[in-house]
């Protein structure tokens, strides 16, 4: 066991999990249940987006150049030659100094190149007085002004949101290609630990790794199968990591990582595979354990719960990317102003909890294994491990929870 707590940078713990990492399949899923879904494969449109010149507004079509002077002093008077039906194919042709009517939506007559909005315009009769001049082009949208049939309208790798939705039903994606949602198992190791059900005696911990960890592995679009609190006894544990391992995509372990004659993760990860890493510069989540059983990537994380939460966003995220496909990041950030010096050992990477208001980022200090320093922070900052803190004032990126 001498190749344990050799600790390697945060960047090498991360190439080590992308190398892990198994790709997930693809399977097709109904547009309405595709929101929140990894694309498998770019979806190209199926037609010309618009495919026909519209109006985007209601008013009146028009010659721009007819337009040109028009005011509230001295409007233009066009004569009123009729209305765009919706959905229309066919209209009569707009001649020189005339207008039509065109409702939002409506194709634009052949000779207009523009729409005044009806706001600024007065309708007397069969005559129509136009208060504006307007631009060629303004407020229309032209033929495949979108998207042209045929082009890439969301690339493969985007985490579909409620407007790729909307856009994938102008291209007509009926069944959306989409990455099959990763399994994640998910153990609890230590005597201490208990159900949260069960009030905790004195050395006894409830356990609440298992629900941060799968809250965090469903938010990032992955399916948690939570295999509940695991005894530190070694026959039980190496039964149930193998049956994980068998029947999931990856596994995270909470707890049993630090080097310790009690803690067996890494022995039993090493029997049933191997270990490419036990020990990570980084602060919190040191011991971090990174290994491999029968082909199903094995991470090993610290048991307290501030710790795990670390490690899940700076390790175990990159591991979730990888087996998607993900291109469009799974975390959210914020700029913020520091608001107070923080240290940092050269050597390892740091993350800080901060509070942000007003957009000043207030560090908050406390011990790794404390929980409240997760529900009064906003998120983290990270502080590279080449650098030795850093200083109030300083403009900084914050990892959202």
């Amino acid at each position: 066991m001498s190749l344990f707590l050799q600790v390697v940078s945060v960047s090498e713990a991360i190439a080590e999990v992308r190398n892990v990492a198994v790709r997930c399949g693809d399977e097709p899923v109904p547009l309405i249940e595709a929101l929140h879904r990894i694309l498998a494969e770019d979806v190209h449109a199926d037609v010309d987006i618009p495919g026909f010149t519209r109006s985007v507004v209601d008013g009146f079509a028009v010659r721009s150049a007819d337009t040109t002077g028009s005011s509230d002093a001295i409007p233009s008077m066009f004569p009123f030659s009729g209305r765009v039906t919706m959905g229309a194919s066919a209209v009569t042709s707009l001649r020189s100094g005339e207008c039509i009517y065109v409702p939002t939506g409506g194709i634009l007559p052949e000779g207009a190149d523009a729409v005044v909005m009806i706001e600024h315009t007065e309708q007397i009769g069969k005559e129509v007085l136009v208060k504006k001049p307007a631009a060629q082009g303004e407020n229309v949208l032209f033929f495949n002004e979108d998207f042209s049939k045929g082009e890439p309208v969301v690339q493969r790798g985007k985490r579909l949101s409620a407007q790729d939705i909307g856009v994938l039903a102008a291209a007509g994606c009926r069944d959306v290609p989409v990455v099959r949602m990763p399994r994640i198992g998910i153990l609890s190791t230590g005597n201490e630990l208990v159900p949260v059900t069960v009030r905790p005696e004195a050395g006894q911990v409830r356990d609440v790794n298992s629900y941060v960890i799968a809250s965090m592995v469903k938010e990032w679009g992955c399916l948690p199968e939570i295999y509940g609190i695991i005894i530190d006894e070694r026959e039980t544990l190496s039964e149930v990591i193998r049956k994980a391992t068998s029947e999931c995509d990856a596994v995270l372990i909470s707890g049993g990582s630090s080097k310790d004659d009690r803690d067996i993760v890494a022995a039993i990860i090493a029997e049933q595979g191997r270990v490419l890493v036990h020990g990570i510069a980084i602060a919190p989540g040191k011991p971090t354990i990174i290994g491999q059983c029968s082909g199903t990537p094995v991470i090993g994380l610290p048991g307290h719960p501030a710790s795990a939460f670390i490690v899940l966003i700076a390790i175990v995220r990159h591991l979730i990317t990888a087996m998607t496909g993900e291109t469009s990041g799974n975390v959210r950030t914020l700029q913020a102003t520091l608001g107070q010096n923080v240290s940092s050992s050269k050597g390892r990477e740091d993350y800080v909890r901060v509070a942000v208001r007003d957009g000043i980022a207030t560090p908050l200090f406390g011990k790794s294994g404390l929980l409240n320093t997760l529900v009064k922070s906003t998120g983290i900052v990270r502080i590279p491990a080449e650098s030795e803190g850093l200083e109030t004032g300083t403009l900084i990126e914050v990892i959202v929870w």
